[in-house]
């Protein structure tokens, strides 16, 4: 039987440095209970539990829809516009609060850390991946929506793990950036909120890509879940193809978890120092 222990050899190191792969896989099971210590904390004495993970979306649908739709008349691409804004709003909510959650992981992570060595990229990382637990329950009830309105299931439902993928990376992107500069300036706190506020009125989650002027498009190719939103429309509704959009967006997410991930590596070893 292969032993579980393993030898841990810590040592001083400047500069920039190789993300050591082996030794996150060596860490998976704390990966693992983190990820599931989140999602109790999240829902601990609660009385709806998961069910606020349908509701974040679900509210926000009926006071973006039956405001936008009725009062200023911003059209869908063709699905129901209550239909077109849930599907938006599912990765979006996901994305915000994942962004949110990580920037502050490590800070709220600061007594384990002064305690015992792991990864520290395993904090951020683990309330990202407790977060799809929600993301998952909120696609379930998109379903329901689906068969009320009558709309069929796309083809391109196979694709929407690409882009389920795609959000995490964009989230885990900033999460990482943000949560290691917050280790030693507190003042990304009060900077996620804004950032996340004006990143939505750049994505595509109340309106649709025709209405954006030609010059304006440039600037959402820019935004990472731009692409990833309409990616999910497309996944789950049929919607009209921006496939340059989607694909730079995924390549553009991907590039940027990996320098997040050497950002993060770099930073990490004053990480206790200065907590």
């Amino acid at each position: 039987m292969a032993s579980s222990t393993f030898e841990l050899v810590i040592k001083p190191r400047r500069g920039w440095q190789s993300i050591d792969f082996r030794e996150i896989w060596q860490y998976r099971e704390l990966f693992g209970f983190l990820i599931w210590r989140d999602v109790k904390i999240r829902y601990k004495q609660t009385m709806l539990g998961g069910l606020w993970a349908v509701l974040q979306p679900l509210i926000a649908m009926f006071v973006f829809g039956g405001l936008l739709n009725r009062v200023a008349k911003i059209p869908s691409d063709g699905s129901p516009y209550m239909l077109f804004v849930y599907t938006g709003l599912v990765p979006w909510t996901f994305f915000a609060n994942a962004v949110s959650l990580s920037s502050n992981s490590l800070v709220g992570g600061s007594g384990m850390m002064s305690k015992i060595y792991f990864p520290r990229i395993l904090l951020p990382l683990g309330v990202i991946g407790a977060l799809g637990f929600d993301m998952l329950v909120s696609l379930g009830f998109m379903g329901v929506l689906m068969v009320y309105y009558q709309w069929p299931v796309s083809s391109g439902i196979v694709l929407l793990p690409f882009f389920m993928i795609g959000c995490a990376l964009a989230a885990g992107s900033l999460g990482l950036i943000l949560g290691a500069i917050n280790v030693r300036y507190r003042d990304v706190k009060y900077v996620v909120p804004f950032l996340v506020q004006m990143m939505f009125f750049l994505t595509p989650v109340l309106y649709p890509l025709k209405v954006v002027p030609d010059q304006f498009k440039l600037l959402l190719g820019l935004n990472p879940m731009a692409g990833m939103i309409e990616g999910f429309r497309y996944a789950l509704l049929g919607s009209p193809v921006p496939w340059t959009l989607m694909v730079s967006s995924f390549v553009g997410s991907l590039l940027l978890f990996v320098f997040a991930m050497y950002y993060f590596r770099r930073m990490e070893r004053t990480f206790v120092d200065v907590i």
